[in-house]
């Protein structure tokens, strides 16, 4: 009952804010917590303002119109997280980044601290989890269902079905199929065909 009462007062209202936010219709995370702790710091204090889905606001995202991402995932929702894409990043689908993560697109260059190298975009698949207080460097892709260890530094191309961790990181085991039915979620608002499609991926 109470979820229903959180979602008609506040649901509405995220959903329109946020148009790029695309969760479990219940039991993810409570609308009331990301009307007063997500959107009014992001849209009245303007902490990560043009950010299209929650931003926690210990978290930045910087040229977040650089970024493209699918659904069950929110980058920067999580607390102290850094998402760089001045070169682009690229998002699969359910993707989960625990706190302290830090994804960097570009780096300064050498002779002169104003300006950023230019580089392909990271490239992270879908069903990933990167562990707490790891970092992603640039031109780094990461593919399917992989998981990432906490405080990993990861500084070159992770395979899909890859278990990685360290500093620098490296393969420690492959990993078994990702085997939750994404298919039985109720979302909170209906989905593009694009991710209807992903999510009836056997």
């Amino acid at each position: 009952m109470f979820e229903k009462i959180d979602f008609f007062f506040f649901g509405w209202i995220i959903n329109c804010a946020y148009p790029e936010y695309y969760r479990p219709k219940h039991g993810y995370q409570r609308y009331y917590i990301l009307f007063f702790h997500y959107l009014i710091l992001q849209k009245l204090l303007r902490l990560n303002p043009k950010v299209k889905w929650p931003v926690h606001f210990t978290s930045k995202v910087l040229a977040p119109e650089n970024i493209t991402k699918g659904i069950l995932c929110d980058p920067g929702d999580n607390i102290n997280n850094y998402i760089q894409a001045n070169n682009g990043i690229i998002f699969g689908s359910n993707i989960e980044l625990g706190p302290g993560v830090s994804i960097i697109s570009s780096n300064h260059k050498a002779n002169n601290l104003r300006e950023h190298t230019k580089g392909k975009p990271i490239t992270i698949g879908n069903n990933v989890w990167i562990g707490a207080n790891s970092t992603v460097l640039p031109k780094v892709s990461i593919g399917n269902n992989v998981i990432i260890g906490a405080n990993s530094l990861v500084n070159k191309d992770i395979p899909s079905n890859s278990v990685a961790v360290g500093n620098p990181c490296k393969i420690i085991k492959q990993k078994e199929p990702y085997t939750e039915d994404l298919s039985a979620i109720i979302f909170n608002k209906q989905l593009p065909k694009k991710f209807t499609e992903f999510l009836n991926l056997k």
